[in-house]
């Protein structure tokens, strides 16, 4: 079975807070867009902080966030939550994405001159790829998660007839 690993959906977490946070400061602050500490995202998702830490190093070194230092400090996001894939999240956390391992630390598979899977798991491994390239980050999002008048009317719906 295909999964991904705690730290790929930590990543994935975080981003979507960092998006959820940089919407609700378009809206109410007048586009003010404090940067989060790696403590409150943590804390929102219940992720081990120390973890958590780790992970946004690495996504704010794989150029997807923005380390803000000093007292006010934390992270945001480097680009526009709609131009983040979840597919650069994952790959910039587990490395490369291969379902299987055709080559190996030495050399290619034993199998490799008589093996009839190899293309047609190469197919699945690149759906895969650009179905996590087709995920933005602002895909993740709950819109009433980010729209005060959602929330203040407790999620309701009303249809008109």
């Amino acid at each position: 079975m295909l999964r991904l690993t705690k730290k790929a959906d930590y990543g994935l977490m975080a981003l979507k807070y960092l998006a959820e946070q940089q919407t609700l400061a378009a809206s109410i602050r007048n586009g003010a867009n404090p940067a989060q500490s790696a403590k409150d995202i943590a804390e929102a998702y219940h992720i081990p902080p120390q973890l958590l830490a780790k992970i946004l190093q690495t996504l704010a070194k794989a150029g997807l966030l923005v380390s803000h230092a000093g007292t006010n400090g934390g992270y945001s996001l480097a680009r526009s939550a709609h131009d983040i894939t979840a597919f650069e999240v994952i790959r910039a956390i587990d490395g490369p994405l291969f379902i299987t391992s055709c080559i190996t630390i030495h050399g290619t598979c034993d199998l490799a001159g008589h093996c009839t899977i190899k293309e047609p798991l190469r197919k699945v491994n690149d759906s895969i790829k650009d179905l996590l390239n087709g995920i933005r980050i602002s895909d993740l999002i709950d819109p009433a998660e980010t729209n005060p008048s959602a929330a203040l009317a407790g999620g309701l719906v009303s249809i008109g007839l």
